[in-house]
């Protein structure tokens, strides 16, 4: 997914992971307050319609169970994080799994019968899933 996004455009894939453009203005006391609608200007608009098409690239892809998980959800990066959650876990359900996973690294060993090419498919696959975790193997 993320390929698809930053392939049409890049600040989409900043827009998914960072949140949506601030549209703020400056109140009576100089602090930075969120505009409200009837004063977004064209500059304003552009932000949220960045917005608008990285929640279409994320939504284009579900079914509707996964749909009915984040039709809630107001902007893309709540739509990303809803998935995330859903398919990776929360942040303890992962490290867990990375611990796992680093364990089946330390302990790999060829099963009885399996093919060179089997067995590295499989040490390829867990390489993969730890780096997805962020767990760098050297």
């Amino acid at each position: 997914m993320r390929y698809h996004i930053i392939g049409e455009d890049y600040e989409l894939w900043d827009i998914v992971t960072n949140g949506p453009l601030e549209t703020t203005k400056k109140n009576a006391k100089g602090v930075d307050v969120p505009k409200t609608r009837a004063n977004y200007n064209a500059e304003d608009l552009k932000k949220w319609e960045k917005n608008a098409k990285a929640k279409k690239w994320l939504v284009c892809g579900l079914g509707p169970d996964e749909y009915s998980k984040i039709q809630s959800c107001t902007t893309a990066k709540k739509i990303w994080d809803t998935l995330q959650v859903a398919h990776e876990g929360t942040p303890q359900v992962k490290r867990s799994r990375g611990t796992l996973l680093y364990s089946q690294y330390e302990n790999f060993t060829m099963k009885e019968g399996e093919s060179i090419q089997k067995m590295y498919t499989r040490f390829t696959t867990l390489i993969n899933e730890l780096k997805s975790l962020g767990r760098i193997i050297l």
